[in-house]
């Protein structure tokens, strides 16, 4: 059996450990319950985007050849309020009907990509421009500058289009913004909250694997479940040793020991 003493030692360690990491496991817990509990594709916001975005036909355009441009490695048609533009080399757009470049979108033309991706009810708060971001903001990692189109409606719903090319970013709302918090605090990435390879996540897992070593080592030691088939296991142990012991003092005519003399002196050697 384990020592009193290392007993009470891993008693205290898994104890301050639950104090310590008791917060941080019912974060994990709630966030986690709350990831498989909700449709990943409204947390997207697809409920207030229009499905499909309808295609517009154009004609007359010219060739990709007639802009002047020292070498296109790639080209993509689209749609700005209404007009077609090539975006050429993931870097400048070009007037797809008469070939003069476009540095960057309006307002007008960030509204008009906006309406032609949400959904119609919805009615614009404000517009504005955004040039930099911090690192966990809702609009990390996309490009910069955007347009922030906001919406009146109680979900707090955002919109982002891109001004060098015009294209529609993502939008944000009220629960995508709830599930941002519960990931950060899942992964433990207070910075950009998206690394979830982060010294502090290791950390607090090692720690939390131990508190879980810890506390079956504590039932194993101190369950009587488990004493019992250990005193049973050493009962028959001894009744084995006794009954050779009688036999060989017969064998060899030793002094009288019978079973229960013998099992009185072990009864009284175990106490």
């Amino acid at each position: 059996m384990v020592k009193r003493q290392t007993a009470l030692k891993i008693r205290k360690v898994h104890r301050y450990l639950g104090i310590f990491l008791g917060i941080q496991f019912l974060m994990w817990t709630i966030s986690g319950m709350y990831f498989s509990w909700t449709d990943i594709d409204e947390i997207h916001g697809d409920q207030f985007r229009q499905a499909p975005v309808e295609k517009t036909t154009f004609m007359n355009l010219i060739s990709p050849t007639e802009i002047k441009f020292d070498a296109i490695t790639s080209l993509e048609l689209r749609e700005i309020a209404g007009e077609p533009y090539y975006w050429i080399n993931q870097s400048q757009l070009v007037n797809a009907k008469t070939g003069a470049l476009k540095a960057q979108i309006s307002e007008q033309d960030a509204l008009q990509v906006a309406r032609r991706n949400m959904l119609p009810e919805l009615k614009v708060k404000s517009i504005e421009r955004i040039e930099e971001v911090e690192a966990h903001s809702e609009y990390r990692g996309r490009p910069l500058p955007a347009f922030v189109i906001s919406y009146k409606t109680p979900e707090n719903i955002k919109a982002y289009v891109s001004v060098k090319d015009g294209s529609f970013q993502t939008l944000r709302h009220r629960d995508w913004r709830w599930f941002d918090f519960l990931w950060m605090t899942h992964t433990m990435d207070y910075q950009g909250r998206d690394n979830f390879n982060t010294f502090v996540l290791r950390t607090f897992s090692l720690m939390g694997l131990l508190t879980v070593i810890s506390g079956f080592t504590l039932w194993y030691i101190s369950s009587p479940t488990i004493r019992k088939i250990k005193k049973g296991s050493y009962s028959n142990q001894s009744y084995l040793e006794i009954g050779e012991d009688y036999e060989g003092n017969r064998k060899y005519g030793g002094k009288d020991k019978s079973p229960r003399r013998i099992i009185g002196q072990r009864k009284r050697d175990i106490i």
